[in-house]
Order: structure tokens, then C-alpha cells, then sequence
């Protein structure tokens, strides 16, 4: 393969339309390739973003329990004062964007006609660990083999401490296509910039014979000039593949009750559908705004310029538009408020976090990290100084008001000595093991709905598993000082009608103290596959529905799983409908309902009171057996074991006593 040169894709025009099957082919590998960067930097960003030292607080309008409490893991600040949080909130705003990135990329593979992918061979093996990355690899995924440089050949692809070695790494992937040649040797330079249309390429093939392409942005590059080739029939790529009618999605820019103004208002997140050229304008818009944001405008610049070239009569007013890809303060601000902790707005930490550096691109931020880390500690580092047992009450405490919380919490004393006990067991690699699993787990949940939203066969993205796969990557950085091992697969749970959500809640075994399946461990309602697996205090209204980010303490969710065994009868569905009463933790007669975050945290608290409907959900028909009223500030756990006990009680068994909290329950923060 030789390069193309520095400098614009020409614009390919009188095509042969026998080549239509060919390009379509190779258009549906590159969309499906952009999903893979994107999605490949999520989990890497996180885990850097997390591998920061930090505490941070659980704070919500008009709640107080949490009061004078801290858990491990950083979190934005409005004012960051020190090192460790101007950088957390550097990483953060590149992080949250990137989240934007992948769902603008699925949003045109599905509108080209590609249905997205979230679990692709490329990233993920088939028991979902992550072959991208180890200390064994150094290739940026479709884009570069580090090893080809001259700045990054010793640079591995991996979730590590944010040192130089890990900057270099960001900056390597947010790279400008400029500086990227400059970097790359000389002799390897013809594996890279691949000249359009790609040469040998044949309609069988897919993403992962895709050539590498030396920078996001050209690889984006790629997509443009693919969608806009002309062919001598006087038709187009994007004539033959735009489907209006499409699946797309939007979590950013459309205005709900708890998320008032759209984040981004100055481009579109879904790509128009009133007519072929709008959408196409719209698409490339959608792009820019991503090679914007992460390479520079350079790059963004240069995807506009060829859809001006290529139908300039039709889009003349639409390219004289500068686009603006930046966020809206006022949006951020209203849509992430912040509260201190005695309930009462402040101003918010993350819109100050994202907006602040907004007008800089990714490769800029990562660069401006180069001040920060000689002052910057990490979790390796903090862990390094603090020796075998690191943990003190006092860590977990504010100190204004000094343990000023609800009596339902366990105490930061006992918090502190289940940290140290985790590290302290880990002699083995054991505890390290499970926590990489809880962190493969957790984000296969994500990724597994992901397929299903954009295949439209769920309504419910689930958003808080975002927040919650960030306190389970937090949780083995601040028990260990190291990343989870994001490769580490995760086998299915074995067939069963029902997993139960806690420790000691198994109705097959009652007075077991067993934990439940690490298979099964989830951070959302919208990875609740099976009943029996509610957990955490969002409450989940009987009938479903609405989002456990929301209001009035509301669940997420929505519908049955339909799988054998895990399924509510159509009769008792539909009997649902309209009532009041909520589910119970680890008593939730179907699948998506419950509540989330399996196991239930020690210290997760209810915002609300109800009553809620229990019944014997392994026995036929899952029969009622009763109701339970539930306390605002309540412990989840307390609540979970009384709804058990009530079942057991139903048939006639002794209550076993309850159990001790498991050191993993007492470590993971409450779900928020």
C-alpha cells in the first residue's frame, strides 16, 4: 500500500457503478471501525481517569444521610485546587466526549445502513475481556501500531496509572494527522493514510481488514470520501445506503424533566431525515464536531471542505455555517446541578469540569497534562506510601460535621477494615481477579445494551451503569493501587430460573451466607437480566418504566426478559399496569425490575417510602405473599432481608439470622 500524500482525499468521481457492492462494503467496515475507537477509549479513559487519587462525596437535593461521608474514587471539582483534581477534571471532559463520539458514530452507521456494534470481535473475546488491551499490546485499534513511531514505540496499550507513559499514550491517540507523520518512520509509513477507494478490497470483507489509518481524524476522513464518491451513472454513495428510517439515539441533546436543555445545540446529534442532502450535511457536521474536538479544527476543517467541493450548489448555505462544537454552560449547569451536603445547590462541579477546557481539543488537554504530573498522586503511588493496611476511618470522614450520617450506614471504621482486609487477602491475586471480573461485567452490561438500544429492541438507555462501572474500576485502584485487568473474561452464569441480588438471599439455600454469582454483579437496572436480581434503592414502580436517573425515586428498566424462566406471566404483567406499589430488592418477579447494583452496597440508603409487593418468585405463577412498607433512609439491605424473610416465612421456614456484611458490599460505594 503506498500513502496518500499530506492533504485533502481528492473528490472520486465517474466511479464505475459495478463498484457500488465494493464500496458499500468497505463504507460499512470503516462505520463500524469508528464505533470500535470510540468505544475502545471509553473504558481506558475511565480506568486512567480513576487510577487518580481522590475521595468524593454523595451528595443530592434535600438529602442529608450521606452527610459527612467520603468514598474512594475522585470526582469533578468546580475549583480544583491541587493537581490530582485539574487533572481528574482534564480527563473527565475528554472522557464525557467521548461518550458523545460513539453515540454520533452509531448514529451514522446506522443511518448508512450498518447495525451497530458494542461487542466486536475487535475489542471483545467471546467472554468479554478486552484483547485491546495488555502490556503486551501497542496498537491503537484501526489506527496505529505504536511500535511504528518514533515518539511512542515504547508505549503500551493498557489501563495504567496517569504517568508520562500513559499521557504519551493519549496523546497518541488524540494525535493530529500532522504531527502523526512526523512521528511515524519513515519505512513504515506506506501501512498508513490509505488512498480512497482502498486498494484489493472485495465485498466479503469487514472492519478487521480495514488498513490502518495513522489518525482518527483521516480515518474519519476515509468515511467522507467514501460517502460522497460519484459514480458514472451520475449517483452517489450516500444516494444508495441513507436509510431515514433508521434507528438512531440521543442522550445528549434532547430535553427531558431531569436533563432540561440540550448539551450541545450548536450541531445535530441524530442525523436529519427530512432529505438526502441535508443529511449528509448533517452527517459531516456530526463528524467535524468529532475530529474538532479531539485532532483540532485543522482536520475538521478539511471533512467540511470536501462536502463543499461535492455538492456546493445544493449546500451553499449550510457550508457557510461555521458550526460551533462546543457545549452550552447554561445547559451544562441546569442539566448536572451539584448540592453540598446539607442538600442545597451549589455551583456545579461538572459543569465547570466540561465547559472550562471545552474550547481546547483533546490532543491540547492531553498536553496541558505535562504541568500536572509532577504534583499529580495516584492510587499506585498513594497505596506505595501508605503501606500494607493504607485505610483509616478518618480517610472516609469530612471532618464538618465529623460522622454526621444515618445510624443505617455501617460505620467508616468498619469500611476502613474491609478495604484493608481486600488488599490484605489479595496475597494470592484473588481479590484482584474478582474485582477485574466486577469491572469486565459491569461494562459488558453497558456495552450488551447498547446493542439492544440501537437495534430498537429497548427504549432504556442505562446511565447510571456509566457512573456505576466508574465506582467499580475506582473501587480496585483505591483496594489495590492497580487497574482491574480488563482482559480477564467472564463466563455466563450458569442456567438457573433466577439469581438472587445479595448475600444471603438465596431462596434455594435458605441460611447461606453466599454472596451471588460474580457473573451476575450488574450497576444498573438496565443490565438486570434475570428476576430475582434487584438490588440497589432506585425504586422500581411494578409496572416499569421511566429512568432510575429521574424523579420521585422512580426506576429504570422496562418490560420483562422473556427468556425462559426469568419471564412474569402475560396475566400478571398486565395486572400491574397503574398500580403504586414498588418491587423489592432481590424479590422483583421479572427481569428490569427491582432496582440496580447487584450486590446491594452496605451503605446503600432509600430516598424515598413506599410499599412494596413481595412474592415467591421461584414458585409457579410467582404467587403474592404479602406487602412491605420501606422508610426514606432505609437501608436497601434491610429492606431486601426483611422482603426474604417474608418469603420464607410464607412457607413456613425459620428466619436464618442475618448475615454480617461481606467486605466487597462494605467497599462498593452506594450506587448514585
Amino acid at each position: 500500500m503506498t500513502a496518500h500524500p499530506p492533504g485533502p482525499i481528492p473528490p472520486i468521481k465517474n466511479r464505475p457503478i459495478a463498484s457500488r457492492d465494493t464500496d458499500r462494503s468497505a463504507l460499512n467496515a470503516l462505520v463500524q471501525a469508528a464505533i470500535n475507537v470510540e468505544l475502545f477509549t471509553v473504558p481506558l479513559y475511565m480506568g486512567t481517569l480513576y487510577s487518580i487519587q481522590g475521595m468524593h462525596e454523595i451528595n443530592a437535593a434535600n438529602q442529608t444521610f450521606y452527610r459527612g461521608r467520603r468514598w474512594p474514587g475522585a470526582a469533578p471539582r468546580h475549583t480544583p485546587v491541587d493537581a490530582n483534581q485539574r487533572a481528574f477534571n482534564v480527563v473527565f471532559s475528554v472522557f464525557i466526549q467521548e461518550m458523545l463520539h460513539l453515540q454520533l458514530a452509531a448514529n451514522i452507521a446506522s443511518v448508512v445502513g450498518v447495525t451497530p456494534s458494542f461487542t466486536s470481535g475487535a475489542l471483545q473475546d467471546p467472554r468479554h475481556g478486552w484483547v485491546c488491551f495488555g502490556p503486551d499490546q501497542h496498537v491503537i485499534p484501526h489506527i496505529i501500531d505504536l511500535r511504528d513511531t518514533r515518539s511512542y514505540a515504547h508505549v503500551v496499550v493498557d489501563v495504567r496509572p496517569l504517568d508520562a507513559e500513559q499521557r504519551a499514550l493519549l496523546l497518541a491517540i488524540e494525535e493530529p494527522e500532522d504531527q502523526a507523520r512526523a512521528r511515524i518512520e519513515p519505512s513504515k509509513l506506506h501501512r498508513y493514510f490509505p488512498a480512497v477507494p482502498f486498494a484489493d478490497w472485495t465485498p466479503d470483507k469487514t472492519e478487521r481488514d480495514l488498513p490502518l489509518f495513522g489518525t482518527i481524524g483521516y480515518m474519519y476522513e476515509c468515511i467522507v470520501a467514501y460517502m460522497t464518491i460519484e459514480y458514472d451513472d451520475g449517483t452517489t454513495l450516500w444516494d444508495h445506503v441513507f436509510d431515514p428510517q433508521a434507528v438512531q439515539r440521543e442522550l445528549f441533546n434532547t430535553p427531558s424533566g431531569g436533563h432540561p436543555m440540550a448539551e450541545y445545540p450548536g450541531f445535530p446529534t441524530l442525523v436529519p431525515t427530512s432529505n438526502s442532502a441535508e443529511a449528509l450535511s448533517g452527517t459531516v457536521d456530526m463528524i467535524r464536531a468529532i475530529t474538532d474536538q479531539g485532532e483540532g479544527n485543522g482536520d475538521g476543517g478539511r471533512i467540511r471542505a470536501m462536502l463543499g467541493a461535492h455538492r456546493a450548489a445544493v449546500l451553499q448555505a449550510m457550508n457557510n455555517v461555521e458550526p460551533v462544537y462546543r457545549s452550552s454552560d447554561k445547559a451544562l449547569k441546569l442539566d448536572y446541578p451539584s448540592y453540598d451536603a446539607n442538600g442545597m445547590p451549589v455551583p456545579s462541579a461538572t459543569a465547570a469540569a466540561r465547559f472550562q477546557p471545552d474550547g481546547i481539543d483533546h490532543y491540547a488537554r492531553f498536553k496541558s497534562l505535562e504541568d500536572e504530573l509532577h504534583g499529580l498522586v495516584t492510587w499506585k503511588a498513594w497505596h506505595d506510601q501508605h503501606g500494607p493496611q493504607p485505610w483509616q476511618a478518618r480517610y472516609l470522614l469530612t471532618g464538618e460535621p465529623p460522622d454526621d450520617v444515618s445510624q443505617e450506614l455501617p460505620s467508616a471504621e468498619d469500611i476502613a477494615a474491609a478495604l484493608n482486609r481486600l488488599k490484605a487477602k489479595d496475597v494470592d491475586g484473588s481479590v484482584h481477579r474478582q474485582l477485574s471480573q466486577v469491572a469486565v461485567g459491569s461494562i459488558y452490561g453497558i456495552t450488551r445494551v447498547l446493542d439492544s438500544y440501537w437495534r430498537g429492541t429497548t427504549d432504556t438507555f442505562p446511565f447510571p451503569a456509566m457512573g456505576g462501572s466508574g465506582d467499580r474500576i475506582a473501587t480496585c485502584w483505591a483496594v489495590l493501587g492497580k487497574a482491574p485487568d480488563l482482559r480477564i473474561g467472564l463466563d455466563p452464569p450458569p442456567a438457573a430460573p433466577y439469581y438472587h441480588a445479595c448475600q444471603g438471599l438465596d431462596l434455594d439455600d435458605p441460611g447461606a451466607n453466599a454472596m451471588p454469582l460474580t457473573q451476575t454483579f450488574h450497576t444498573c437496572i438496565g443490565s438486570n437480566e434475570c428476576k430475582g436480581q434487584g438490588g440497589c434503592g432506585f425504586v422500581q414502580k411494578l409496572s416499569g418504566g421511566g429512568s432510575c436517573s429521574g424523579g420521585g425515586g422512580g426506576g429504570g428498566g422496562g418490560g420483562c426478559n422473556a427468556s425462559a424462566g426469568n419471564s412474569i406471566s402475560a396475566h400478571l404483567a398486565a395486572n400491574l399496569c397503574g398500580q403504586t406499589l414498588f418491587s423489592a430488592p432481590a424479590d422483583n418477579a421479572c427481569g428490569q425490575l427491582g432496582g440496580c447494583a447487584v450486590p446491594i452496597s452496605a451503605s446503600q440508603l432509600y430516598p424515598r417510602n413506599g410499599t412494596m409487593q413481595l412474592y415467591d418468585i421461584t414458585a409457579e405463577g410467582n404467587p403474592k405473599v404479602g406487602e412491605l412498607a420501606f422508610e426514606y433512609g432505609q437501608a436497601v439491605y434491610t429492606t431486601a432481608w426483611n422482603a426474604y424473610v417474608a418469603v420464607l416465612k410464607s412457607r413456613g421456614i425459620p428466619a436464618p439470622k442475618q448475615p454480617e456484611p461481606d467486605d466487597l458490599r462494605l467497599a462498593f460505594p452506594p450506587s448514585t
